[in-house]
């Protein structure tokens, strides 16, 4: 069997009635393609008769796989899924209702295989070149605040932070050490790359609204878990803000006393001393435990960089375990 140069993953939850049309279309979009590619097929704990229609498309396709487990567990873990069995080169995740059209597969696997130096692409609705059409205006204002947020934790370096249509150099994403089950899986990734120096582009990406099926977005967990992932992700921007401006209200009480105390205003039984007092040694305790904060997030950096000496070390050895398997052999 030829070496395989792209897999595509993408992960499914009851959705028996997209099953045939995505596989389909995939396959069309990438019919031309010279090098050798497959498509994993991940079921995330499906109620619905998905698996047993994409397990009668894996007999008939030789570069379709199906893989799967119960109960579901989320978007994160059918990621971790596939991309312990995929096999080639490069790896480019998709939403299984091709929100993103196939084409954009090939124009991400075109960037790797163009630019050995990056480790990432990101498609991108939301940077110049974008489109975004029939997607409902409540989730798109959800994603695109959501974005803009994250986008800023991340120091203002990423249009989409969220979006699952990314490609990935096989090496480099076999290094990062991933936890996550749910959608906040694409927040860990570009997290850990982006703490890593990995080399990340964006492209222009066209989004467009689900025409089958039933969306999973959810309102209020998406956008707890976006602010959750900012404040880790930038503690300063919390609490930096908070206690600045907690000090200066204080430092304004402060000048306000000296102007009444100087006009013979001044009424010593009102408590505006003690409220100018709370003020300022709130904000300075706010605003160091900012600054503690961002010391713990550099030591996580550090931490990754840890963690991703250990996963390079765990590929080499394992590497060395085959290798010496065979020649035993």
């Amino acid at each position: 069997m030829s070496e395989i140069a792209l897999s595509i993953i993408s992960p499914m939850f009851n959705e028996e009635e997209n099953v045939s049309v995505t596989v389909g279309r995939i396959g069309e979009a990438l019919a031309g393609l010279k090098e050798a590619w497959e498509l994993v097929l991940v079921d995330d704990g499906s109620t619905d008769g998905t698996l047993a229609v994409a397990r009668e498309l894996e007999s008939r396709h030789e570069w379709l796989r199906v893989v799967g487990y119960s109960p579901n567990r989320g978007r994160g873990m059918a990621l971790r899924t596939g991309f312990a069995e995929a096999r080639g080169k490069f790896i480019v995740t998709t939403d299984f209702d091709l929100s993103y059209s196939p084409d954009h597969i090939k124009r991400i696997y075109d960037e790797l295989a163009a630019n050995p130096d990056l480790d990432m692409v990101l498609g991108s609705a939301y940077m110049p070149g974008g489109t975004v059409k029939d997607v409902p205006w409540r989730r798109h204002l959800v994603s695109r605040a959501g974005n803009r947020v994250l986008s800023f934790a991340m120091g203002g370096s990423y249009k989409t932070i969220t979006c699952i249509l990314r490609g990935y150099k096989r090496e480099s994403l076999l290094e990062l050490e991933m936890e996550e089950e749910g959608k906040e899986i694409h927040l860990e990734i570009l997290s850990r790359a982006h703490a890593l120096g990995y080399r990340i582009k964006e492209i222009p990406a066209d989004l467009r609204g689900r025409t089958g099926g039933t969306s999973k977005f959810k309102f209020g967990s998406t956008s707890t878990s976006h602010l959750l992932f900012s404040l880790l992700e930038r503690p300063t921007m919390i609490f930096g803000a908070v206690g600045f401006s907690l000090f200066l209200m204080g430092i304004i009480a402060g000048l306000f006393i000296v102007v009444m105390r100087y006009q013979g205003t001044l009424n010593p039984t009102r408590p505006l001393v003690t409220l100018m007092t709370i003020l300022v040694i709130a904000g300075i305790q706010i605003f160091t435990l900012g600054f503690m904060s961002l010391l713990l997030v550099n030591l996580r950096k550090e931490i990754y960089r840890v963690q991703q000496q250990n996963r390079r070390l765990e590929i080499f050895l394992g590497r060395l375990d085959k290798k010496s398997g065979g020649e035993e052999k």
